[in-house]
């Protein structure tokens, strides 16, 4: 609170980028401890996260106050008019001080409390065990061993604790190997096919530079290699350019020289650095923020910076490594410089292809712990968490969230879960509100005791799955599948219009199919349950009884004797096509005609005399 000074403004305009018209809402600005709060005139609510705020601008003041333009990590931009320079200076302080914290405990995780008890919070913490997730896959097996190397993090300080390497690895040939290894980060097991015991395996750039070696770095791929009894070689994939590869051996790093290793296909894919990716989003943004732009100029605005062709290469490298394991039943090596960026795209990205389990809502969580923050993706770094170099700050996560959206549009049935579900998982990476993404590693996780002091995301999700629920979504469609081969021509990428512009409610009408499905859905179940309660209630009040004396009252008497013989009209016969009497049971009852109490008198009406038709209030005669 020491940060805050001036805590409510009144008479606070807020402004749409996107309005054709230049109305505002005016009302009143709040400053706690954890948002910043406007409330307008008809009491309409938008709250601001202080962590989710990426940069705080005041403009110079104008006739009609002082703006402030507030960019947010989740794309949201806001802009006010405050009345007085003064207060408008004041709130611009404040935010940037409360939205750069200096240490981890001012994070909004530490305060959070969701009035849950300490039993709800273990298990939440509980609710994903990486242990359980690669005995799933068949691991440990005769091939693979759970390893005690690293349970100290003495070997790494950014792996798990937990790490699985060939059986015929020894503890020697595992640290001889990590001093070989960019930041200690060695070769490791994330996934492992069970059907043709192929397997995904990860690590950071050797430190070979122009001619160094090391034969324990050697001995481990082909240990992996060998763990692979269907296919003796196997890929190693760098995932950067080969250019910026080469240029790291000139700092004493590099990539595998094929004559050293045995048994190994390399292959670059070619995906850009952290900083290439920042510029990048950075050009989008200032295009799809921008009012009047025509189409022309939006298309090429949107293609200059090269944001959906750095997706695509994401993608392709994600399908070669999902090929390479399921139709080669080679094992593959995934690395880039320090492991836990563009490596992580692809080894989450390729399992997701490979297995339906990651395309589950509770399988997605499981990835995203197993590759993301077991195996080290800097999260504080990445995503700005605290007040710290910017240039560490890059849309790596983002992009992988974006990669899965294209895959669920060309795979809509393969998936349960919707586009809602990957934005709120983007917007909780960055809100900071929970403890799964504090910190750049699980050493670190440890030491801020965040399992003991913050909430896990994922049983909040779970309890809300429901909305998160994709409607057309097939168990047996996506399990059809050996592995999903997304095509990756031009055309097949596009805008991802509602994670930018989620917030902008003002632009032109937007419709959501799927929305619109599962709102159908609502109604169909609504709809049900009332038949059922309706079928419940005609079940126990009208019994056979009931129904003949129903029938047989006597105001439905005719006034004057009628002869047996005008029961039933000619015409009712002629009517019979569009309404027969076995359509009339089955509306009536759900039931066959052998079940249905009504039956004796619907063969009564279909005789063919001609009748008089006998009403409550009197007798009509009809002639046919």
């Amino acid at each position: 609170m020491e940060h805050i000074r001036t805590t409510k403004v009144e008479q606070v305009k807020l402004l749409d980028r996107f309005s054709t018209s230049s109305k505002s809402q005016t009302g009143t600005l709040y400053l706690t401890a954890t948002h910043l709060l406007f409330i307008d005139a008809n009491q309409k609510e938008t709250w601001i996260l202080h962590h989710h705020i990426a940069a705080v601008e005041k403009l110079a003041l104008t006739t009609s106050g002082c703006p402030l333009v507030i960019q947010c990590k989740n794309f949201r931009i806001v802009h006010f008019i405050v009345p007085r320079e003064r207060d408008c200076h004041d709130i611009y302080n404040s935010l940037l001080q409360l939205s750069k914290p200096a240490r981890y405990d001012e994070l909004y995780a530490f305060s959070y409390n969701p009035k849950q008890s300490e039993v709800e919070r273990v298990q939440g913490w509980q609710l994903v065990d990486l242990v359980e997730e690669f005995d799933r896959m068949g691991v440990p097996n005769s091939n693979w061993q759970l390893s005690d190397a690293n349970r100290d993090y003495k070997i790494c300080e950014t792996y798990p604790r937990e790490l699985y390497v060939p059986r015929s690895v020894s503890k020697p040939i595992i640290v001889g190997s990590s001093k070989f290894r960019s930041k200690g980060r060695f070769p490791v097991l994330s996934y492992y096919r069970k059907d043709n015991e192929a397997a995904i395996c990860r690590c950071s750039q050797p430190l070979s530079g122009f001619s160094a070696r090391c034969l324990e770095d050697e001995h481990m791929l082909q240990a992996i290699s060998k763990a692979n009894p269907t296919n003796r070689y196997m890929y190693v994939v760098d995932t950067r350019p080969k250019l910026n590869a080469m240029a790291n051996r000139a700092a004493g790093k590099g990539y595998e020289n094929e004559d050293n290793y045995s048994n190994i296909r390399f292959q670059f894919v070619g995906i850009e650095n952290i900083h290439v990716m920042r510029s990048s989003l950075q050009k989008l943004l200032e295009v799809c923020g921008s009012r009047g732009l025509s189409v022309n100029d939006f298309l090429s605005g949107l293609e200059s910076s090269g944001w959906l062709r750095h997706i695509k290469a994401v993608l392709e490298a994600a399908i070669f490594l999902a090929k390479a394991i399921a139709f080669e039943g080679a094992s593959v090596l995934v690395h880039c410089s320090d492991g836990w960026d563009r490596t992580s795209q692809v080894c989450s990205l390729g399992s997701l292809l490979l297995d339906p389990f990651y395309r589950t809502i509770k399988g997605f969580m499981v990835l995203i712990e197993k590759d993301w923050i077991a195996f080290g993706h800097k999260f504080s770094d990445r995503c700005g968490q605290l007040d710290g170099d910017p240039k560490e700050i890059s849309p790596v996560f983002a992009q992988f969230l974006e990669s899965v959206w294209h895959l669920t549009e060309q795979f809509p049935q393969a998936f349960e879960y919707n586009e809602a579900f990957l934005l709120q998982i983007h917007e909780h990476v960055h809100s900071c509100q929970f403890g799964n993404f504090i910190g750049n590693c699980q050493k670190e996780r440890e030491e801020l005791k965040l399992k003991e002091k913050t909430y896990s995301l994922w049983p909040f999700l779970l309890d809300e799955q429901k909305k998160y629920r994709n409607p057309i979504y097939s168990e047996h469609f996506s399990q059809s599948f050996a592995v999903l081969e997304p095509d990756t021509v031009s055309f097949n990428f596009k805008f991802w219009r509602n994670m930018y512009h989620q917030f902008d409610h003002t632009m032109h009408p937007r419709q959501s199919v799927l929305n619109h499905v599962m709102n159908m859905r609502e109604q169909n179940k609504l709809l049900e349950k009332d038949i059922k309660e309706l079928e419940a209630k005609l079940g126990h009040h009208a019994t056979k009884e009931e129904t003949d004396a129903a029938f047989t009252k006597e105001p439905l008497r005719s006034v004057h004797p009628v002869s047996p013989v005008h029961k039933t009209l000619e015409c009712f016969k002629k009517e019979q096509p569009l309404l027969r009497a076995n359509d009339c049971i089955r509306t009536i009852e759900g039931a066959n005609a052998a079940d249905n109490r009504y039956s004796e008198y619907m063969e009564e009406l279909s005789k063919t005399e001609p009748g008089m038709v006998s009403l409550e209030y009197g007798v009509a005669r009809m002639t046919c």
